[in-house]
């Protein structure tokens, strides 16, 4: 053994841990050890603990028995010396004092520290600005100076252990490393991360290359060539069509490389269809020069041209909202990728790509999750300011939402629309939030493309072998402010002065690369050139060009169809009886050992009773067999909310716990040995992000169920935006059919104004052009039906479904097997039932209601021997029912009409209805002519939160209702 080794051994091994065993000593007992050693280590910062644990490679544990204290010497244990380890340390240092063993060890230490902070907080004086704008002071925590070193420590020889891959090292040379390593272009953020294996490898995979990044000529060419069709592109839209908004990416185009480095290595490494979702910018660049849309197809459509065949319906939507999918190959490896539509509102995007992810992992059995993953292209303001970025994030470590990891790309032009950054974030970096999920995170200048592509290298290979989420923040700028036609000089003068002087990346490179000998100038130049002409062609081809396809039924969507606005198709909804039978009670049972709740046993005993018997069906059972039987068809179900296991109402109990053990029973998912999967989960506290996952889900599997319950339907409220942009809206815009369902609580019982509506006037608002489907059943069949026709039809539109509370457990809102059998279907009217009613032409006025309210006038109309009022139950509001509605006031001549609702009149339905019911009581010349209002008054908010209030109101309205002045 060598005499370094050796006093390696001596002072820092495992086993002999010379000053560790001092150290552990003085945590024990301050007092145990030599007073020069106490005062050493009382000098000592917070993080001696994890440099000292570095130097020795072991944990702090004092060694048992005999061998403890009486092996240190008594000099520094404060103990009797023991004279054989006082021999080994003569020979191994030659008669070293404690003096010079304690400066010795003290350089080690703090070197030690002072490459730790390197690895923390390097990135702070890292050079990620291209404009040189940003003017920090350098850290003092990076300064030598704060660890004790002076300029005469320089050149001193330190023992590292192999800290950065070196036993021993000079001040000077260890300074090189660091700077090279976490100050260059690079910045990385990684030891906030608690795995120790994850932060090992990324420390091992920076420092072992210094993040140089170590490119072939014909890598070094290929980055050149992606920057040059980046730029060249922009440049050629400015030309022929300058001014026109298209969000360019001017300034970020060392992302196009990035994405081709992320797709070929992530291939390399079993990755087989990326889901990209992102804002406007650069998305015109990504669409062509990433995932090969045509060139001429993006020029037809800046003519104006349609994006979709003449043939296909629709409003469209701007060009840098579009979505597209394609294959790339990479040397016989073929990746798909697909690129979301979104609207203008930037982050909300995110929950729907990993909903579509979640979703193609699922058609793959991607158990994995190495096969799909999601890539999310954010812009620095939004990425900082946007609360969606926060709870799509808290959804990447939860076991009904995982996907394994989303690569973050943010395009950091510092500055967001007219806002500098430390007007709009208050922390350091935009990308700060994704430490809350302790993700790696990669800050990189853009203009430096070896190093973008090197960071994105390294982050596709994080995701793939631990599955977790990785940010990389690119540092650039924008060179044409906001978008083409603004004039970013009025409120960022310095900073556009500074762009309109700065040469682009490309021109960088290029010249970086003439300097290498990689290329000559005339190369470069040539390179450039080849692409204009390129574009050239393809310009004169957008002339005639047509786009030949819609891409929208193709794939898994295969054998769907476009639907006919207010069609009547009902889908074949109905069960044999047998099959109900057997299957309701498969869902009574459980195993023998589980100790059940036994209230649920109780319950279980209920309903196998009424499923033998074929009668009272409540709402429960009737929706676990609508899910049952398309289960046993072959199709999933899927069911999120912050409840759904049990149900907010304890009326669902999908999820049973055995009370002794908590593990899980889950009935439908033992109904038949090679039934379609069934997944219920209790979401994060969060709407927007969990709707738009399901959203996303249900764009990528058209032959699953797909719900979302709401706790209280006015929860739907913080998920307005995925609503509004993506669910109302996605067919029209971008052709993208979603069989999503929304299940909402609704009904006013004396909860008061929060939990009472839904606010059902909103998304009636929102119906138009057959967009989707607005329902308030009323009994149990209604409901079996209204599920199984969301698949068993030959289309799919979204519904939004008002369920309710009380009705749960109603003893009259109940349905028989039979209405649920083989010829019944969906009602979207539900005429009167009563049989001891006057005949139809002595009925003097006709109810229409839908929802809860309509138990609550049958049994008032009841407890009065009301004969001559009729009720109809509006089940379907949109698409309206209107033939089905005129056939019914037909039958009624001689009565008047009104629209009953709980709700007060300027929220519900009544605006809706109004002119819809009028039209149809013209069609038939009714004498009513018009329909009356019968509800609570107008009112600011959806409902009173005094009981006493509630209840007067409600029985005002219900005789209003049913007196006949």
């Amino acid at each position: 053994m060598s005499a370094n080794l050796e006093q390696t051994s001596f002072l820092f091994g495992s086993n002999a841990g010379y000053v560790a065993e001092l150290y552990a000593r003085f945590l024990q007992d301050p007092t145990s050890v030599d007073p020069s050693w106490n005062g050493f280590f009382k000098e000592l910062d917070d993080d001696t603990r994890s440099v000292l644990d570095e130097l020795r490679g072991a944990s702090w544990t004092l060694r048992d028995g005999a061998d403890g204290a009486a092996d240190e010497p008594a000099s520094a244990l404060g103990g009797p010396s023991n004279g054989a380890l006082v021999a080994h340390a003569q020979h191994v240092y030659g008669g070293i004092s404690h003096q010079q063993l304690r400066a010795a060890t003290l350089d080690s230490i703090r070197a030690l520290m002072l490459i730790r902070v390197y690895r923390v907080r390097g990135h702070m004086n890292a050079h990620f600005d291209p404009l040189g704008l940003e003017k920090r002071e350098p850290h003092p925590e990076l300064d030598p100076a704060t660890y004790g070193f002076g300029p005469g420590d320089l050149d001193r020889p330190i023992f590292l252990n192999y800290s950065l891959g070196l036993e021993t090292a000079t001040l000077r040379q260890i300074l090189d490393i660091l700077h090279k390593t976490y100050c260059g272009t690079i910045g990385v953020e990684f030891m906030h991360i608690q795995d120790p294996e994850e932060k090992a490898w990324i420390q091992e995979r920076i420092e072992s290359g210094r993040n140089h990044t170590d490119f072939t000529v014909n890598g070094k060419r290929a980055i050149l060539e992606r920057l040059t069709a980046a730029e060249g592109f922009e440049k050629f839209l400015q030309l022929k069509y300058t001014g026109t908004k298209r969000f360019g990416l001017e300034g970020g185009e060392s992302m196009i490389p990035a994405l081709e480095q992320i797709l070929k290595r992530g291939g390399q490494l079993g990755l087989k269809e990326v889901v990209l979702g992102m804002a406007h910018r650069g998305r015109l660049n990504v669409l062509t020069n990433f995932m090969g849309k045509p060139f001429s197809a993006v020029f037809s459509e800046f003519q104006g041209n349609p994006s979709s065949p003449q043939d296909v319906q629709g409003s469209g939507d701007v060009k840098y909202h579009l979505g597209t999918s394609s294959d790339r190959d990479f040397n016989g490896n073929i990746v798909h990728l697909s690129l979301t539509a979104n609207p203008s509102h930037l982050e909300w995007v995110n929950p729907v790509v990993l909903g579509k992810v979640r979703a193609k992992q699922q058609q793959r059995h991607d158990l994995e999750r190495e096969q799909v993953m999601g890539v999310l292209i954010h812009g620095d303001a939004a990425f900082a300011g946007q609360g969606i970025v926060a709870e799509t994030l808290g959804l990447s470590e939860l076991r009904g939402y995982r996907t394994g990891g989303t690569v973050h790309f943010i395009i950091n032009n510092q500055i967001g629309f007219t806002t500098n950054p430390h007007y709009s974030r208050s922390g350091i970096y935009c990308s700060d939030m994704a430490k809350m999920v302790q993700a790696p995170i990669f800050h990189v200048n853009g203009d430096d493309p070896e190093a973008v592509v090197h960071v994105s290298r390294i982050a596709v290979e994080y995701r793939q072998k631990f599955k977790r989420d990785v940010v990389i923040d690119m540092v650039c700028y924008r060179r044409h402010g906001h978008n083409e036609g603004d004039e970013p000089g009025f409120t960022q003068p310095i900073m556009y002065k500074k762009i309109r002087s700065h040469a682009t990346t490309r021109e960088l490179y290029a010249k970086q690369l003439v300097e290498e000998n990689v290329i000559t100038e005339a190369e470069g130049d040539q390179i450039v050139q080849d692409f204009m002409k390129k574009l050239e062609g393809e310009f004169e081809a957008s002339a005639t060009y047509k786009p030949n396809k819609a891409d929208w039924l193709e794939g898994k969507w295969s054998g769907l169809e476009a639907q006919a606005a207010d069609s009547e198709h009902r889908g074949n909804t109905g069960v044999k009886l047998d099959v109900l039978k057997e299957l309701g009670l498969k869902l009574c049972e459980y195993p023998k050992d589980f100790a059940i709740n036994p209230k649920i046993a109780r319950q279980l005993e209920a309903k196998k009773k009424s499923i033998e018997s074929g009668e009272n069906i409540d709402w429960a059972t009737a929706e676990a067999l609508a899910y049952a039987t398309l289960l046993v068809e072959g199709n999933g179900v899927r069911l999120s909310g912050q409840d759904s296991g049990r149900g907010t109402f304890s009326h669902r109990h999908a999820v049973m716990y055995d009370q002794n053990t908590e593990a899980k029973y889950v009935p439908l998912t033992h109904l038949r040995p090679d039934q379609a999967p069934f997944e219920v989960h209790d979401s994060p506290l969060s709407e927007a992000a969990v709707v738009g996952y399901e959203y996303g889900y249900s764009l990528a599997e058209p032959h699953s169920l797909i719900l979302w319950e709401a706790q209280f339907g006015d929860f739907a409220n913080t998920a307005q935006t995925i609503i509004d942009q993506f669910i109302s809206s996605g067919e029209s815009k971008w052709l993208r059919m979603s069989g999503l369902v929304l299940l909402l609580p609704h009904g006013y019982e004396g909860q008061g104004p929060e939990h009472s509506s839904a606010r059902p006037e909103r998304f009636l608002q929102m119906s138009a052009e057959d967009n989707w489907q607005i329902c308030n059943v009323t009994t149990p069949a209604n409901l079996f039906h209204v599920f199984r026709r969301q698949i068993r039809r030959t289309f799919r539109k979204p519904l939004v479904l008002f369920t309710p509370k009380s009705l749960l457990r109603h003893k009259l809102c109940v349905s028989n097997l039979a209405e649920m059998a083989e010829g019944t279907h969906f009602h979207r009217v539900l005429g009167e039932t009563a049989a001891d009613l006057l005949p139809n032409d002595q009925i003097r006025r006709i109810v229409v209601c839908t929802g809860k309210v309509y138990y609550d006038l049958l049994q008032e109309r009841i407890s009065r021997g009301i004969k001559d009022v009729v009720i109809l139950r509006l089940e379907q509001l949109y698409p309206f029912p209107r033939a089905s509605l005129t056939e019914e006031f037909a039958k009624y001549p001689n009565a008047d009409l009104v629209w009953c609702q709980e709700e007060p009149e300027n929220q519900g339905y009544w605006t809706f209805v109004d002119r819809r019911l009028e039209t149809c009581l013209k069609s038939t010349e009714h004498k009513a002519g018009r329909p009356v209002y019968v509800g609570r008054p107008a009112s600011a908010s959806p409902a009173t939160g005094l009981l006493k209030r509630h209840n007067q109101e409600q029985a005002k309205l219900i005789d209003d209702a049913l007196t006949v002045r």
